[in-house]
């Protein structure tokens, strides 16, 4: 009776209440579960599961994934979880898990918190890669071979050859330290060009996103900038004819002539690539996309303070540097130099300079005009004995006599109109033949 029994239970016809035997795998308790409809959840090695937070220990956490009994998370996985995030967890908190194990020796389910954040980065930097997208990030660290930018969660890292060319300028020194350090903290974008989870390996580039951004925040930066305004920029490269300064993404031009109000040759010898200054903006193109920006423009003009002590109507000592068609140029003291134009050499009407200076020549000089803005100064030889200028004379000798020191704030005084003004045929002769234009004097 028992044999006959047996053969139909063998036969699939198990009576209602017949549990598994002993020892059956967990997969024929799921399988008989589910036929029963009564089937739980089984958390699987490897998947990522929204769990609640059923209670918190200083050894362990234990979350609820679906299964019979919570899943925990503890020992390195629980050390691994960033203080701060430990600290805010709180009792029926839903949280992402890993499950690291569907069932350890003693049944129980291995969760990882830290490995399901890292499991969702590596789904959001794929996605990226496929989509073409760029990440702001900021440069958290750095190795010998470039620089380290936190992604989702993940350490991405910025070989020194993916590293813009603007930034890459600013380089200086021979170690690694040297190099990066100073640029810890600094915004940075970047796209994703290789993810590779089983390596571990993200890799980034800044110069794939910026081709991509480089117009775009040009024409943003220009479109934000005013005239007049005052910037912190980055040297980015040097020319022959300026230096271009990076200011808030985007380059714009520091022509020679704007470096320094003395004399510059080249900009290498005032500025370095990598150097912050400070530059104030003269000029916006809008339609050329172009940005002027000055350096000088914050700096005292030196040719000011050296004028500073001389007025019009005043007399001078000058010596007489060079000689041109149109006339004399004399320095008065140190690098300060005016022009004597023909006309105002001799009484006489002379074709050149030569007749009656000569280079090295030590002569007595009247001020006549100051240009502040185009920095000039004119000078004449044939007015020194101006009867027009008798009283400011008189009143320069007495000033002298007294003891007045030159450069002293004293009211300049309005020279007296001229007696006798130059004929306009001579100064028209005098003038520079037409296409050579009138030599600028020097400050």
């Amino acid at each position: 009776m028992m044999e006959q029994d047996n053969a139909l239970l063998g036969q699939g016809d198990a009576p209602e209440n017949t549990l598994p035997q002993e020892g059956a795998n967990s997969t024929n308790m799921e399988d008989l579960l589910q036929e029963e409809g009564l089937a739980l959840d089984f958390p699987q090695p490897g998947e990522i599961r929204t769990g609640t937070i059923a209670s918190i220990s200083p050894t362990q956490i234990l979350v609820s994934v679906g299964a019979k009994s919570e899943g925990v998370i503890a020992g390195r996985e629980l050390e691994q979880i960033p203080a701060e995030e430990r600290e805010a967890f709180q009792v029926g908190q839903e949280i992402q898990v890993y499950v690291q194990a569907a069932e350890d020796a003693n049944g129980t389910v291995v969760l990882s918190y830290t490995r399901a954040q890292e499991q969702k980065g590596w789904q959001a930097v794929e996605k990226m890669l496929e989509a073409g997208e760029s990440y702001q990030g900021t440069i958290e660290g750095y190795n010998k071979g470039g620089l380290i930018v936190p992604v989702h969660g993940l350490r991405g890292f910025v070989p020194a050859s993916q590293i813009s060319m603007s930034r890459r300028m600013s380089l200086s020194g021979e170690t690694a330290d040297q190099r990066w350090s100073k640029m810890i903290g600094e915004p940075i974008t970047v796209r994703v060009i290789e993810v590779d989870r089983n390596r571990r390996r993200l890799i980034l580039s800044e110069r794939a996103a910026s081709s991509e951004t480089r117009q775009s925040i040009k024409e943003r930066v220009i479109e934000e900038l005013k005239e007049g305004d005052i910037c912190t920029g980055r040297v980015t490269s040097l020319a022959d004819f300026g230096a271009f300064v990076n200011v808030n993404g985007a380059d714009g031009l520091v022509h020679l002539s704007e470096i320094s109000w003395e004399r510059v040759q080249h900009p290498s010898e005032v500025l370095e690539v990598g150097q912050e200054v400070r530059v104030k903006v003269i000029n916006i193109d809008r339609e050329r996309k172009r940005i002027g920006l000055s350096l000088r423009a914050l700096q005292d003009d030196p040719w000011q303070r050296k004028v500073a002590k001389f007025k019009v109507g005043q007399l001078v000592e000058g010596v007489i540097t060079r000689l041109a068609k149109f006339g004399a140029f004399a320095r008065l003291e140190g690098d300060l130099e005016g022009l004597i134009h023909i006309s105002e050499i001799s009484e006489k009407r002379i074709e050149h300079p030569k007749e009656v200076l000569h280079e090295g020549d030590v002569v007595t000089l009247r001020i006549i005009r100051i240009d502040t803005d185009q920095r000039r100064i004119g000078l004449s030889l044939r007015k020194v004995d101006s009867g027009a200028y008798k009283d400011l004379d008189l009143k320069q000798i007495d000033l002298e006599d007294v003891g007045l020191q030159a450069g002293e704030e004293a009211a300049p005084e309005t020279p007296p109109a001229e007696v006798g003004p130059a004929p306009e045929a001579e100064a028209s002769e005098a003038a520079p033949e037409s296409g050579q234009p009138e030599e600028k004097a020097e400050g």
